[in-house]
């Protein structure tokens, strides 16, 4: 009984926790399988930022109960934001569950599952259901752990948790706790080994990660320490790119603006989220920055990476939004043109400030408002990649794509790329002319200046090994 499965629910900030539990598993003897009709233990990884994340997870819990029931062996579990929001009221509705762990806690997870496997056994008293909830000093430390059972080409770090910005709308303070750093040292050591075992590309991650280190780190130089991280990445050998997500408008200092003007291998894509074009909603969200700061800060970024591309976060239907609310939101939309946003309609978290807000919004203007963005992302997408068109893009391969004989990468910008390539390519990056697009995909094919072809159909030919 050691066969693991984990399902992740939410953003890369929960896929990043997912796979380091999954690599401490694997280094305690556990398998990590990919199916979770082979797993003797599933666990959940779950989301809490909107209801319908938390309604999925808990309708799959209930799904899995039926199979306990029907094989006593098998082990069931519940991690992260769910089970740190709900708490030990979760058991009431899931009784079947065997473990209960929270966002500071998941490197215990292999120790609890030593002890149920052991009481399974009869090698010790059989537990109810094991439920850690607290809080632990150090646990940012401990998300470090990999998977290398194949080549990552792009890899995420985490570098801090938690959150103090107290959004009205959010959650993640209760379930991710104040913000704590990794040491520098620490998370350039995690690149270098990432770098040595043939990673690429890395994506710093943060609740807020432009305010990593804060607190913890002093300034040098008039440089913030999330500068000072991102300099000491930019001298690692065998990183060709470095990201960073999420961070927050309030963090764009110059400094940070500078290092897109001075960091070679700092990519020309910022997710900036701005959540909404009204000033009056942005206040009424415990944003801390007007839509003209915001648009400031759009510009000094261009200014130092003119390609420069942009994604956001934007909710509709805040508690309060009035058509000319929206309308302002629209008006942002055309003005930044927006290359990429992920656009939500505002779901009630309870013990949130706005849960409580009067003025709630009906769920069919919160779809009409929706729809409306989805269509204007469509066409300023769309128009943004027909540019594209002719010209030559760096894409670093990937990998095969998941339908025909395609490879698939990501340019500077973070535009997905498709193209006729060979697996002795993944990892390297190759100049493709675009020669088609879509609004979320480029086509196209790899130029190869001074590189003998026929040496390469050669190499196509090869058979791998």
């Amino acid at each position: 009984m050691n066969r693991v499965y984990i399902k992740t629910y939410g953003c890369q900030m929960n896929e990043r926790d997912s796979e380091a539990v999954g690599a401490m598993l694997r280094n305690r003897g556990y398998s990590m399988v990919y199916d979770e009709f082979d797993a003797d233990v599933v666990l959940l990884n779950t989301c809490s930022v909107r209801d319908k994340a938390e309604q999925k997870a808990i309708g799959k819990t209930g799904y899995l109960a039926k199979r306990k029931r029907q094989e006593p062996g098998f082990i069931l579990g519940i991690m992260g934001c769910m089970a740190q929001n709900r708490g030990i009221e979760l058991l009431d509705r899931l009784p079947d569950l065997d473990l209960l762990v929270g966002t500071q806690k998941f490197h215990a997870v292999p120790d609890y599952l030593d002890r149920i496997i052991a009481s399974r056994k009869g090698l010790g008293p059989r537990p109810a259901t094991l439920v850690d909830l607290e809080a632990e000093e150090g646990s940012q430390n401990t998300i470090r752990e990999h998977l290398h059972q194949e080549r990552k080409v792009s890899a995420y770090v985490s570098i801090m948790q938690g959150c103090n910005m107290h959004c009205t709308f959010c959650i993640v303070p209760k379930t991710r706790g104040p913000e704590r750093a990794r040491p520098i040292t620490e998370i350039v050591e995690e690149v270098e080994e990432l770098a040595a075992s043939g990673t690429r590309e890395v994506t710093l991650l943060g609740q807020i990660v432009n305010s990593y280190g804060r607190r913890e780190i002093p300034i040098r130089n008039r440089k913030s320490p999330f500068v000072q991280l991102l300099e000491k990445i930019q001298e690692v050998k065998g990183i060709e790119r470095i990201r960073f997500t999420s961070p927050h408008p309030v963090g764009f200092k110059p400094d940070l603006v500078d290092a897109f003007r001075n960091l070679s291998k700092l990519c020309e894509y910022v997710h900036l989220p701005v959540q909404s074009g009204s000033n009056r909603v942005l206040k009424r969200m415990n944003r801390p920055y007007s839509v003209e700061r915001y648009l400031k800060i759009v510009e000094a970024l261009r200014d130092a990476a003119p390609g420069m591309y942009f994604s956001t976060d934007i909710i509709v239907g805040f508690p309060g939004e009035t058509e000319a609310d929206f309308r302002a939101t629209c008006r942002l939309f055309d003005e930044v043109a927006f290359d990429m946003a992920y656009i939500f309609k505002y779901s009630t978290r309870s013990g949130t400030p706005a849960a409580t807000m009067p003025d709630q919004i009906p769920r069919e203007v919160k779809e009409r408002r929706n729809q409306h963005l989805l269509r204007k992302l469509e066409g300023i997408s769309l128009a943004r990649n027909k540019t594209l068109e002719g010209t030559i893009e760096e894409v670093l391969v990937e990998g095969k794509a998941r339908h025909g004989d395609l490879y698939r990468g990501r340019t500077r910008g973070y535009r997905s790329c498709l193209f006729p390539a060979h697996d002795r390519l993944v990892g390297q990056l190759v100049k493709v002319k675009i020669s088609r697009v879509t609004p979320s995909t480029l086509y196209g094919q790899m130029v190869l200046k001074g590189v003998d072809t026929e040496a390469v159909e050669r190499m196509r030919l090869q058979p791998s090994f």
